[in-house]
C-alpha cells in the first residue's frame, strides 16, 4: 500500500513537469520536512527543482504535531527508506538526495539502492558496522533508550535534551528559537534499531556496497554532539570501499543544527558545490 500523501505526489509531478534534476531532501528525527524550506529555494535558484517529503504520516506544520504526537511512532527506517524509494522512483530522472541525521542514514540507504545521482549525508546516524559509540552520542540519545517503553512511543525533547543534542554550538537566544521553530516529537523505533544494529543480523540499518551508488559527501559538524566525527569518519571508512567518489567534510564550530541554525547557507552551499560537481 502506497504512503505517498496527496502533497508528495504534487511535488514529484511538478519535478517531473519542470524538465530539472530533481533534488530530494530527507529529515531527521525531531525534525519535519519545513527545516528543509531554506534550502529548497537555495537550490531552486541554482536551477533544481527540490523535493522535501515527509516521513509517513508526518504532520504539516509543527504545531499540529505538538498537538498530535501520537502520528510518530511505530516508524521504523526500513518503513522510512521505503517511503522514499516510492517517491524516488516516481522521477522521470534520478535524483541527487540530501538528508540530516536519520535522514542522513536513509539517504545512504538509498543510494544503496542504487536511486541516487549523487548523495549528501549530513552528520549521519550510524549504520550496521559503524562500531563507535562516543559518551556524547549515548547522551544525546538516552532521553529515548534510556526507557525500553519508549520504542513504541513518540518521544519530544525537553529544551536542555534540545539545546545538548542539536543547539550546543549556537548561543542561549538562537537555541530558544530554534527548538520553539523546529523541534518536534520522533518515532523512538529508529533510535533502537540503530543501537542494535550491529548485534542483529537482519537488522534494517544497513547501507548496501552497490558500485551503482554514485558519489557521497558525508558532511560532520565539529561540534556535533549526537553525531560527532568518530561516527561520521567511521561512516566515511566504510563507504570509501565503494568504487564511487566519496568524500567527507567537518565543518568547523558546528553543532547537529547546522543544517537549521544562523549558518544552514554555509552548509547548504557545500553541498550544492559537490551536487553541482556530479550532477
Amino acid at each position: 500500500m502506497s504512503t505517498i500523501i496527496e502533497h508528495e505526489a504534487s511535488q514529484v509531478e511538478r519535478a517531473n513537469a519542470t524538465g530539472l534534476r530533481p533534488v530530494v531532501f530527507v529529515h531527521g528525527l525531531w525534525l519535519l520536512p519545513s527545516s528543509w524550506d531554506r534550502w529548497a529555494a537555495l537550490f531552486e535558484a541554482a536551477g533544481y527543482t527540490a523535493l522535501t517529503p515527509g516521513w509517513p504520516d508526518d504532520p504539516e506544520t509543527v504545531d499540529d504535531a505538538k498537538a498530535h504526537p501520537e502520528v510518530f511512532a511505530h516508524k521504523t527506517v526500513g518503513q522510512v527508506a521505503d517511503h522514499f524509494a516510492e517517491i524516488i522512483r516516481g522521477l522521470e530522472q534520478k535524483p541527487a538526495i540530501i538528508g540530516h541525521s536519520f535522514g542522513g542514514l536513509l539517504v545512504q540507504m538509498l543510494a544503496g539502492r542504487g536511486l541516487a545521482s549523487a548523495t549528501v549525508a549530513i552528520d549521519p546516524a550510524p549504520f550496521q558496522g559503524v562500531l563507535p559509540l562516543p559518551l556524547s552520542s549515548l547522551k544525546s540519545a538516552w532521553p529515548v533508550l534510556g526507557n525500553p517503553a519508549n520504542r513504541n512511543r513518540a518521544v519530544p525533547l525537553t529544551y536542555e535534551q534540545f539545546r545538548y543534542g542539536f543547539a550546543n554550538a549556537v548561543g542561549e537566544d538562537e537555541a530558544k528559537e530554534l527548538y520553539a521553530t523546529f523541534a518536534v516529537p520522533a518515532s523512538g523505533v529508529p533510535l533502537f534499531e540503530a543501537a542494535t544494529a550491529n548485534l542483529n543480523p537482519w537488522s534494517e540499518v544497513k547501507v548496501e556496497n552497490n558500485p551503482e551508488r554514485g558519489p557521497l559527501l558525508i558532511v560532520s559538524g565539529e561540534k556535533d554532539h549526537v553525531v560527532p566525527w568518530a561516527i561520521a569518519n567511521a561512516s566515511f571508512n566504510i563507504q570509501r570501499r565503494n568504487p564511487g567518489v566519496t568524500e567527507i567534510v567537518e565543518i568547523p564550530n558546528r553543532g547537529h543544527a547546522l543544517t537549521i541554525d544562523s549558518g544552514w547557507q554555509e552548509v547548504a552551499e557545500k553541498a550544492l558545490a559537490f551536487v553541482k560537481r556530479f550532477v
